[in-house]
Order: structure tokens, then sequence, then C-alpha cells
């Protein structure tokens, strides 16, 4: 490898190292901001959350990953311009192109590794992070009794304290408790009222105990004969202390199998399966309407012959025969034809929801069939943007280039959420849908290329509108 190239690269991946892992932890933030909420209260280790947003930093990588690469490259050769560094490679007759020619080779790589990342890395990724996501939002806030609440979380038992306050051992103490037990689901039977009470946690927080004092305990209870008669039992206690499990607060792992139906979790391999299953269900669907249609439309015989026959069969039968006039009036033959027609409506509309249904099933599997593949492609478009604008415009940091990196990037991301929008809404193919921002940044860094190759003042607008105003002369003239 030469010096130059050598040179280059290290110039630019220390840039894209510090721009993916700054990219990462920003679209890290957004996502902790949206599900904080779910988080908060539920007692969750620390090593629970940190796996969540392990499997999460997956997601954020086809975001991350082109804005890294367009931010190092405009850093990269904007400090090349700046320094001077691209002028003195030209002196020496070296062209942009040779410049660029070992970042274009460790882009292609990139490219190459971002696909077998979304490919095999990803659907894995995420299904550990939706089954981890559910199994947050399954389990139970922690024990936090509020004063004056009636706290119902505990299953079996609602709670309700006047006060409490916190003892120097870590235990609770409640004032005026009220605890009702619905642990046999028959009503309001069982209560138990307090004027004070300890409650501890175990160690192993498997339960906890409340234990009470100065109190007396209420049970209503049932009467199996005919008197109608509905005994109160009641007694007083000094001292009385419950045990109530905790079992429903624990924190469970759901098995993950329950989770791989979703088609954001399918490689290609997978995607090609399911699209062909959906599509050999779409035409099957289709033949079994066409063929209820067929067999629907009937002409109704059954006074002459005692069955049904087709329409094609009973040609021959005029509408003035003696022989339908005798057995039916015109009347019930409208009212057959017309309870056909609507129960064939029926039928219609239920086959058309049922065909758009699967019609857009097979449109999310193609977004994500062509994800793969546009994601890891957009580094190169993002590079064939980023490098010759960074070498016109002449500016290194992080300045000039955060600017420019955030204007491009979002017009990227708006055209690849728009063309995904229109493939769901079966507006446009995935073909096109998924690949519209790529077919209109292509040409844009192809001609930010042919700038920086041929020195042309890009910003200088007095050329362009130089460049209108003869081109228009030279139609007037015509």
């Amino acid at each position: 490898m030469k010096t130059l190239d050598k040179f280059i690269l290290k110039s630019f991946i220390g840039p894209f190292i510090l721009t993916f892992f700054i990219a990462v932890f920003v679209l890290l933030m957004q996502f902790i901001w949206l599900y904080v909420d779910e988080m908060i209260g539920k007692g969750i280790e620390w090593y629970i959350i940190a796996e969540l947003l392990l499997y999460s930093s997956a997601n954020v990588v086809p975001l991350a990953l082109p804005l890294s690469v367009l931010l190092a490259s405009l850093m990269t050769f904007g400090n090349l311009g700046e320094h001077f560094e691209l002028v003195s490679c030209k002196a020496a007759g070296i062209s942009l192109q040779k410049v660029m020619r070992p970042l274009i080779v460790f882009i292609v790589g990139l490219c190459i590794t971002a696909f077998l990342f979304a490919n095999y890395v990803m659907p894995v990724a995420n299904l550990k992070f939706f089954s981890l996501l559910y199994d947050i939002r399954s389990k139970k806030p922690a024990v936090n009794i509020l004063p004056g609440v009636f706290y119902n979380q505990i299953d079996g038992y609602v709670i309700r304290v006047k006060d409490k306050t916190r003892l120097d051992n870590g235990d609770e103490m409640l004032k005026d408790v009220m605890i009702y037990d619905h642990t046999n689901n028959d009503g309001n039977r069982k209560l138990t009222i307090a004027d004070s009470a300890i409650m501890k946690m175990a160690e192993d927080q498997s339960y906890f105990s409340i234990r009470m004092f100065y109190g007396t305990d209420y049970h209503d209870q049932n009467e199996t004969t005919r008197s109608k008669v509905y005994p109160l039992s009641r007694f007083s206690f000094e001292e009385n202390e419950i045990r109530i499990s905790l079992a429903g607060f624990e924190f469970n792992r759901t098995d993950e199998d329950a989770f791989k139906h979703d088609y954001r979790l399918f490689n290609l391999k997978q995607l090609d399966h399911k699209t062909d299953t959906l599509r050999r269900e779409y035409d099957e669907a289709v033949e079994g309407y066409v063929k209820l249609m067929n067999n629907s439309f009937l002409f109704n015989d059954t006074i002459y012959t005692g069955k049904h026959a087709r329409y094609d069969d009973v040609k021959e039968i005029k509408p003035d025969s003696n022989t339908v006039k005798k057995a039916l009036d015109w009347n019930q033959i409208y009212n057959i034809a017309l309870n056909n027609a609507r129960v064939n409506k029926g039928r219609a509309g239920s086959a058309a929801t049922e065909t758009l249904i699967r019609t857009k099933d097979i449109a999310r599997m193609q977004i994500e069939w062509h994800r793969k593949f546009t994601f890891s492609f957009a580094c190169f478009i993002m590079f064939l943007i980023g490098a010759p604008l960074g070498a016109i415009v002449k500016k290194g940091g992080l300045g000039m280039p955060v600017v420019i990196s955030v204007i491009f990037f979002l017009f990227f991301w708006v055209l690849s959420i728009t063309g995904e929008d229109m493939v769901k809404e079966l507006v446009l193919p995935p073909y096109i849908g998924m690949w519209l921002s790529t077919i209109v940044l292509l040409p844009l860094g192809m001609f930010f290329t042919y700038k920086a190759t041929t020195d042309s003042e890009m910003f200088n607008f007095g050329a362009y509108k130089a460049f209108l105003v003869k081109l228009f002369k030279r139609k007037a003239s015509a």
C-alpha cells in the first residue's frame, strides 16, 4: 500500500469511528426518551437495561452508519483541502479520483459488511430486543403504596394507608391501614383494619410482610342454607401478620419463539420464502373467489328439473316459458336475483378486503427485502456526496461539515421515509419506493464528483446566472 493511501485511510478512519459512536449515542438517547416511562419505577436491574440498549443499538446502525460516513468524508476532505494537501496532490499529478480510491475500496468493504450485518445480525438483535422489551412492559411496577390511594397492583389485595414513614432499619411504618382480601374472588368479604403496621420486604424480594397492631378483621361469610342469613364474623387483635407473595412482580423472560413470526426478524432467505407463501395464498384466494362467483351465477330451475343448472346450460329456457310462469311469478324471480346480487356484493367486498391485506403484507415483505440492500448502498451514496463536497468546501472540523451533513442526511431520510410510506400504501412498487433516495442522490453525488474533479466554482451563483442568461438568449435568437 502506498504512503498516500495509508495517510488518506488514517485521516478518514479516526473521524469515522468518532462520528459513528456519536451518532449511535444521539439516536440511543432518542430511544431512551421514547421508552423511559415503561422502565422507570419497575425495579429493573441495570444490566437488563444495558442489555436492552445494546440490542436497540442494532436498530440505529442503519441511520448512524450513513450519517457517520457522510460526516467523516466531509471532515477528511475538508481538512485536506483546508491545509492545501489536495492542491499538493494535484500538483504532483494525482487526481481527486486517485486520492479517493483507497477510501472507495474501504467504503465498498463497509457496504458489504453493512449488508451482512443487516441480513444476519439485525434479525437476531431485533428478536432479542422485542422479546426483552415485551418482558419489561409486562413487568409490574415495584411495590409503592402511596398514602391515601387504594393500591391494587398486587393480585388478590387492595391496600390503603393514611400515612407512612420510613424507619431507620429500612422498614416502613404505616398508619391507619385497610386491606381488602380478594384472593377467593368473592367480592369485598374480607377486610382488615389496623391502627398501625410495619411493612417489611423479604431479602429475596419474593414476598413482603405486614405486621399490624390493634385492629379488627371482618369476614362476611357465605350461607348455604335457605334462611338467607349471612353471618358476619369479626375478631380484634393486638398484633397480626400477613405475608403477601410478589410472584407477579418478578422479571420473567418470555420464550423468544413467540416473536419469530414478525417479518422484521427475517433474513433474505426467510423473506423470499414468506413472500412466495403470501403470493401463493393470494392466488388461491383469488381463484377461490372466482370459482365461488362462477358457481353463484345460477339459473334457478328447481321447479321443473329438481336441481340448479348453470345459465349456459339452460340458455334455451325463455323468460316467457310456460313452465316458469306456472311455477313462479316474476316478483319471486326478481327477489331471488336481488338476493343473489346482495350476497355476491358482500362476497366481493370481503374478497377485496382480504386481497388488499395480503397485498400489503407482500409489500411489507418486499420493503424489508430491499431495505437490507438500500441500507448498505446508502453508505456509498453518502461517501459519494461527502468526499467531493468536502474537497469543494475546504472546511474541516465539526463546524461546516456538521451543518452540511445534517442537511443532506435529512434530505436522504425524508426521501427514504416518503418512498417507504408510498410502498406501504401501494402507490409505488417496492423496487422504486425503497430506492427513491438512491435514485435522487446518486446523480447528485456524481455531479459533486464532477465539480470537484474539474475544480469548478460550485457555489459561484454568478456563473449559474450567466449560464441561464446565455441559454435564454440563444432560445430568443432561435
